[in-house]
């Protein structure tokens, strides 16, 4: 099992002297919900039900506190052993999976729409999206997902999507990580755990319909650490785990949090060349490499 800070070098020096925390950065974060954990309930900004309509904050699934967690917690209730990427940002959770953590793409697609109208109202600065759909090239469906991202990086968001977990063969990725605008986020992990049995790689793997190299980049996705929804029930513990890519993602989401909170005038395109920049090469990476949070937010801008 992994803590999410030791698994990716993150702790470099400005992010132990708590410099940068992720602080006044609002994220939003599209998946199965949320509730109110000890380390995310004092900043939960928004709360918005696209699969039952409810007003009130709940996570009937658990993928997306733990996926919250892993962005944004701030080890409360480890003191400080489990906190995630950017423990100080604001958060904002779009429920667009239900109970089984199964969803539609009109289900998505209301979430993204309801975050075009409102992410000024809550200073959305980043989308995590660990969610996606496993489309055939030619579905409508699916084109209208990933232009429905790419709207959000219009306006300026920075957007991170996981790969998905159909790989490893190619053409895998999962809509909308398929966007050649958007980040997509695969898991760095060779083989991932089920309690004792070793599975393959599964992370969605590229090219696209459109011959786009995919993922981006990769980041730990497996057996990682993070907030358990279920807290406080049944004498259930404060943390669980879980692997993916869904895990990986918000690792990115997180880092990006943590830059802006450094340059917070930098824009999403600024972020993603940043990005590019800053991985390591890895002779089983895609894409670009895995994250390396020191040179990601080292001191030297982008001209």
């Amino acid at each position: 099992m992994k803590h999410v800070k030791d698994v990716i070098d993150y702790r470099c020096e400005d992010t132990v002297s708590g410099k940068y925390t992720g602080k006044h950065v609002g994220i939003a974060v599209l998946d199965t919900g949320i509730v109110p954990h000890p380390d995310l309930r004092d900043r939960i900004r928004g709360f918005k039900d696209c699969v039952g309509g409810r007003g009130r904050m709940y996570d009937d699934n658990g993928h997306g506190t733990h996926v919250t967690g892993i962005l944004g917690g701030n080890g409360r209730m480890s003191r400080g052993l489990h906190a995630g990427m950017a423990p100080e940002a604001d958060l904002v959770s779009v429920k667009v999976l239900d109970a089984r953590g199964e969803g539609t793409v009109d289900g998505i697609l209301r979430g993204i729409q309801w975050l075009l109208e409102n992410w000024r109202a809550y200073d959305i600065r980043v989308v995590n999206m660990s969610v996606g759909a496993n489309l055939g090239l030619e579905d409508e469906k699916g084109k209208e997902l990933e232009q429905a991202a790419e709207q959000l990086w219009d306006a300026g968001l920075v957007v991170v999507a996981s790969a998905g977990n159909y790989g490893p063969g190619e053409g895998t990725v999962s809509v909308p990580g398929t966007s050649k605008k958007i980040i997509t986020v695969g898991s760095s992990d060779i083989t991932v755990s089920h309690g004792v049995k070793k599975v393959s790689y599964y992370s969605g793997c590229g090219p696209t319909h459109e011959c786009v190299v995919k993922p981006d980049v990769v980041a730990p996705g497996d057996q990682i650490i993070s907030c358990n929804s279920r807290f406080g029930i049944k004498r259930q513990k404060p943390y669980t785990v879980k692997s993916g890519s869904s895990m990986a993602t918000p690792v990115v989401s997180g880092a990006a949090a943590l830059l802006l909170s450094k340059y917070s005038d930098m824009s999403n395109v600024e972020v993603k060349l940043r990005l590019r920049e800053s991985c390591k090469r890895m002779e089983e990476s895609q894409g670009w490499g895995r994250i390396s949070i020191p040179e990601f937010l080292g001191s030297r801008r982008l001209s």
